[in-house]
């Protein structure tokens, strides 16, 4: 028989009955260690998945609704993901791969190439496994794999593009006796690379060094330099695990710091645009929020286009005005895996053998699945940005947040009252930009790498500009025989247009754009050519 409660009730309780959140819980049976909801079989739709020592349960969600459970028998694993769990498709079979991380090693299961069977990879390194991740670390186009160091340095496995892995350690979380406990990967420069925020904590309850969360940032060719404390993200506090989103949708990420002892408070910090970061927690009513722990990520759960921060089961939920309404106890404290487990476009939670349906409501919303080609082939590491009448969100493609649970790779936006999406972006690793116009909400819908018009490796060139580049004032245009009545436009890193007109002059005046990466588009009716230049 069907159990189900409503939370209307303890909000109504706490005085926010208007909170426009709600969730309605149902059983599921399940077997072993829950820990993911991700698609597993390459349909796009949210499953569940469960895992013991020597089976992986998923239940495969059904297109028409329901769960279809089925068991698969593995090799018993050297290691079970009792510290974490993370998925994603690094051997591009089309089917979704795990990696668990235990509490003395790091094991892989590789799904085959019918996605009935799993083939088990354990590494003999002595590993005190924390939060794990999938990212594509060097940016060739093949997914490799980050893991947390409690006791010693993190390491991570570069994928060797046959299915095989080398093992590194250091470099990233090199703390000789680690401390190492959420990693999350983020470009939160906006420079188009992945860069590594590393949550820290003392086991001892000692603040000291070993404690003071770090950012590394990635140069773009393959080294990672530390810059916590130019940021301003050095804090010395006890915590798990970190969320980041773009809170105020400014294009820049900010990042929520959930703390895990009750001497510290949970802390925001919005992100200045130039490199650096201000903590503004007191004006946000965060600290409306007094539990800790170790569980914290963001999703926008009432679709009304600001994103949300779920921290122990407790939804901090946006105003839009960079404030935020504690709804206390919304979802179990250990937050759970989070994604679309009925195909209504709202997000749910998976945890404790059920499942909280969102109650959901009017607003509208849009999910995008990413398909890479010469990126890897989730589009990990991908943004995606819309714009709307709300103006323009972003997001990431990001594989393992909070501390132990995995959630959907599926890419989610709220749109409250609007009907229409302007404009679609997708920025890809590989610096492909792929772009939609006036997209209809409500749907899910899936882009292939380099599928629209603004592909960079089809018509990246060197000869539009003729120089400076970098600049601060002006473009000189090469040489544009070829072209009939070109028009130029202009896109951030974000991919979003920032400047268009018709080519009538032998330069383009930039001095009124930020300082960034961007890329120039001239185009006719026949031809299109792209370049890339930087506004100093």
């Amino acid at each position: 028989m069907k159990k189900t409660f409503t939370l209307i009730l303890i909000m109504a309780f706490f005085g926010i009955a208007n909170a426009q959140v709600s969730f309605t819980f149902s059983p599921i049976s399940t077997t072993g260690a829950e820990r993911a909801v991700v698609d597993m079989n390459g349909d796009f739709l949210d499953d569940v998945v469960s895992v013991t020592a020597n089976n992986i349960q998923i239940h495969y969600q059904r297109p028409n609704g329901g769960f279809l459970e089925t068991n698969i028998p593995t090799t018993y694993a050297d290691h079970t993901p009792s510290w974490s769990l993370a998925a994603a498709d690094y051997d591009k079979n089309g089917f979704t791969d795990l990696l668990y991380g235990g509490a003395n090693g790091v094991t892989f299961m590789k799904a085959n190439d019918t996605g009935t069977g799993f083939e088990e990879v354990s590494f003999p390194q002595y590993v005190f496994s924390q939060r794990s991740n999938f990212v594509d670390i060097n940016n060739d186009g093949h997914l490799d794999a980050f893991v947390c160091h409690d006791v010693a340095p993190s390491v991570y496995y570069i994928n060797n593009g046959d299915g095989s892995f080398t093992f590194h350690q250091g470099d990233i979380g090199d703390f000789d006796s680690g401390g190492n406990y959420g990693s999350v990967w983020i470009d939160y420069d906006n420079d188009g690379d992945m860069d590594a925020f590393i949550a820290k904590c003392n086991v001892n309850g000692d603040v000291n060094e070993r404690s003071e969360n770090q950012l590394y940032e990635n140069d773009g060719a393959g080294n990672f330099v530390e810059v916590g404390e130019a940021t301003g993200l050095k804090d010395n506090m006890q915590t798990w695990s970190a969320t980041w989103a773009d809170f105020d949708n400014d294009g820049y990420l900010d990042v929520f710091i959930g703390s895990s002892d009750g001497n510290f408070t949970h802390k925001l910090n919005r992100n200045n645009g130039d490199g650096t970061f201000t903590d503004i927690s007191e004006t946000t009513g965060i600290h409306a929020l007094t539990i800790t722990g170790i569980e914290n990520c963001s999703y926008d759960f009432n679709n009304d286009g600001y994103v949300d921060i779920l921290s122990n089961g407790n939804i901090l939920l946006n105003n839009g005005d960079l404030t935020f309404t504690l709804i206390p106890y919304a979802l179990p404290n250990n937050n759970g895996s989070l994604g679309d487990l009925n195909n209504d476009g709202f997000i749910d939670c998976f945890t404790g053998g059920y499942i909280y349906y969102n109650d959901a409501n009017a607003n509208h919303w849009i999910t995008i699945n990413t398909i890479g080609v010469e990126s890897n082939i989730n589009g990990i590491g991908a943004r995606v940005a819309i714009t709307s009448d709300l103006g323009t969100q972003i997001r990431e493609v990001r594989s393992g947040e909070g501390f132990k649970y995995m959630s959907t790779l599926n890419t989610h936006f709220g749109l409250g009252a609007d009907t229409e999406i302007t404009s679609l972006t997708i920025t890809w690793p590989s610096g492909t930009i792929d772009t939609l116009e006036n997209v209809a909400v409500d749907q899910v819908i899936s882009v292939v790498e380099g599928s629209t018009i603004l592909s960079l490796n089809d018509n990246l060139v060197s000869n539009l500009i003729l120089y400076p580049n970098p600049t601060q004032e002006t473009l000189n245009l090469g040489n544009l025989t070829g072209f009939k009545n070109p028009a130029y436009s202009i896109f951030d890193i974000q991919g979003r247009k920032v400047m268009d007109a018709k080519v009538d002059l032998s330069h383009i005046e930039v001095s009124n754009l930020p300082t960034g990466s961007y890329i120039l588009k001239i185009q006719d009716s026949n031809t299109i050519k792209t370049q890339r230049f930087i506004k100093k």
